[in-house]
């Protein structure tokens, strides 16, 4: 255990250290640590959102919608762009350095020698601030499927699917219906339920079905297009969330939700000669949205800075943005799972054009050579990875 004048980069990189594998999915292991420090549970109206894409997004909206009515609230996100503290708010400030790593001693002395991973540990460090701070309402983001995910032993009054599709596929099934039924996992029987998208999979509506679940569905029970009504379809999904809460809206609120300002590394611009538009989608469904909202820009030529995960389905992106992405600059990726910029166009080149493709050995690199190929009437747009965005944001000084 790290001393008592431990950091909070002492502290993560001990968490590092503590267990085999970066992810091992179940409940058994977190849920003893978690009976240990919370017996009563995880106090408070508790909501869980899941969901392929648009997660982050809607709990930045419920978020905004809560603490401008005046509750408190708790939000717990994953990953990070820039640096941890961005997973846990409480009343919408980063917890401290400190505070973060009182509450990752108080899980260590409850977890004893069960073995947790990084995610359930610091999952349950963000449920002890919330606790300690008395929110009313935790807003926590599944970090990947639903069922088996740490943040599913809390107890939700609420759960919402944004939306399912094809991604994390080695361990969540190979088509909608197997990963709608991981994500599905997080709703409780009897208890209020939302998917935010028009299209859910009959893995989900049939257990919804079976639990006597009320499950409320974009296009059909609230909502309509995505930015109908000035709202995106993750801000719709909140406004309905609210409502469900019991609370309703004024024309106040919907201004303070309008204006919201996106989550960092969603369609997060950043306005020069070119701007450039960062954005953490990596999987096809991303993609789709993507291309729609690039389409819509004025600036071009589009210049792209990508990196990837090796199992992530490159191809499949690649060819839904090879109509609006006009040079591609790839750059590494660190770690396993990381792949090279050569063997990201290995992946692409059959898909894009072999003179759109460079290949270079940083972002930086990439980045450079994609500010100038924009010129000052394109655009660059950096994705497919929140380290290739984190990279990129600290390259921009933003």
């Amino acid at each position: 255990m790290p001393r008592s004048d431990a950091s909070l980069d002492d502290w993560l990189a001990y968490l590092e250290s503590l267990h085999a594998s970066e992810m091992e999915l179940g409940l058994d292991r977190v849920m003893i640590v978690y009976r240990r420090l919370m017996p009563e549970g995880l106090p408070g109206q508790v909501v869980i959102i899941g969901g392929t894409n648009g997660k982050g997004s809607t709990l930045a909206a419920l978020e905004s919608l809560l603490r401008a009515g005046g509750d408190s609230t708790g939000a717990y996100t994953s990953p990070h762009i820039r640096r941890f503290n961005e997973r846990i708010r409480i009343d919408g400030e980063e917890a401290t350095d400190e505070a973060i790593c009182r509450a990752m001693a108080a899980v260590e002395r409850a977890r004893r020698n069960v073995p947790l991973t990084y995610f359930e540990f610091t999952t349950l460090a963000a449920f002890w601030l919330f606790r300690e701070a008395g929110v009313a309402y935790p807003l926590l983001e599944v970090g990947l499927g639903g069922r088996l995910d740490a943040v599913n032993v809390a107890d939700p009054v609420l759960s919402i699917i944004t939306g399912v599709d094809l991604d994390h596929t080695q361990w969540l099934g190979n088509d909608r219906e197997q990963i709608g039924y991981e994500k599905a996992g997080i709703l409780r029987a009897g208890r209020p339920a939302l998917f935010g998208d028009p299209d859910p999979p009959s893995s989900v509506t049939d257990q919804a079905a079976a639990q006597g679940i009320p499950l409320r569905i974009r296009g059909r029970d609230f909502g309509g297009e995505d930015g109908e009504g000035g709202l995106a379809a993750s801000q719709q999904t909140a406004l309905e969330a609210y409502g469900i809460l019991g609370f309703e809206a004024d024309s106040g609120l919907l201004a303070t939700l309008r204006e919201a300002p996106a989550p960092p590394g969603r369609f997060q611009r950043l306005e020069g000669a070119p701007p450039v538009i960062l954005d953490v989608g990596h999987n096809p469904q991303a993609a789709r949205w993507l291309a729609q909202r690039l389409s819509d820009i004025p600036e071009k030529p589009v210049q792209a800075v990508y990196g990837a995960m090796g199992d992530k389905d490159i191809e499949g992106v690649s060819g839904t943005l090879a109509d609006v992405i006009d040079g591609w600059h790839l750059a590494p990726l660190p770690g396993p799972r990381g792949l090279t910029a050569e063997q990201v166009s290995d992946r692409v080149s059959g898909v894009i054009p072999d003179d759109r493709i460079r290949t270079f050995q940083s972002v930086r690199e990439a980045l450079a050579s994609a500010r100038e190929a924009a010129g000052k009437e394109g655009c660059v747009l950096v994705f497919g990875s929140f380290l290739t965005v984190s990279e990129a944001l600290a390259l921009l000084g933003s």
